[in-house]
């Protein structure tokens, strides 16, 4: 059974942009697959553990091929039930804002938790990262307020967002991915006009 996890980065819930956007998708891809399962991460009101000095070390403790101590275990043990639901999907799918060039903090925190040695990388010392995700793939569905590919940067602002994101997704072994763009949302003559395009070509590519 093909499973899609759906990550929510934005905290605002109805009026997020970037969620009407992935919603779109989300309607037609469990119409087109009803059997699929749906799993809904929304990061504004999940328990995020901190990334603390006991899951740094049982990181390097990995990379360092040591035993962890009982602290580094629980630790690790917390880091891996996390990245499991991650791994276990065969399709992400991100509703991720832009802010401030790049993405929300709680996005970050997140990738922070589940990037991890053993679990979604590898690390080679003579050929570099390893991605251990095979034959997934992901849709972004990305908005910006200013930004847009067509904007000029940097006055409207700098994409280190998607590059971003993509950045991380391919180091996993994430390589087939989608943008579903909705940019600008605040500096266009019909948002809500743009909005239906982009939920359009959401569902197109659903």
């Amino acid at each position: 059974m093909t499973k899609l996890l759906y990550i929510k980065a934005s905290p605002r819930g109805a009026g997020s942009q970037s969620a009407k956007v992935a919603d779109a998708f989300l309607e037609a891809f469990k119409s087109a697959n009803p059997d699929a399962e749906i799993d809904i991460l929304d990061l504004a009101t999940e328990n995020l553990p901190e990334f603390d000095g006991n899951k740094i070390a049982a990181k390097l403790a990995i990379i360092g091929g040591q035993e962890h101590d009982a602290a580094q275990k629980t630790a690790w043990d917390e880091i891996t039930e996390i990245a499991q639901r991650f791994i276990s999907a065969d399709i992400y799918l991100l509703a991720v804002p832009m802010w401030n060039g790049s993405i929300p903090y709680r996005m970050k925190h997140y990738i922070d938790l589940v990037h991890q040695p053993g679990l979604l990388i590898g690390l080679d010392p003579a050929t570099g990262y390893i991605g251990l995700l095979e034959g997934k793939k992901a849709y972004l569905a990305l908005t910006s307020g200013a930004f847009s590919p067509s904007m000029p940067s940097p006055a409207f602002g700098v994409d280190h967002h998607s590059t971003y994101l993509r950045s991380w997704l391919n180091q996993a072994g994430v390589t087939d991915i989608t943008d579903l763009r909705f940019q600008p949302t605040l500096l266009t003559a019909d948002p809500e006009a743009d909005l239906a395009a982009a939920q359009d070509n959401a569902r197109a590519a659903a």
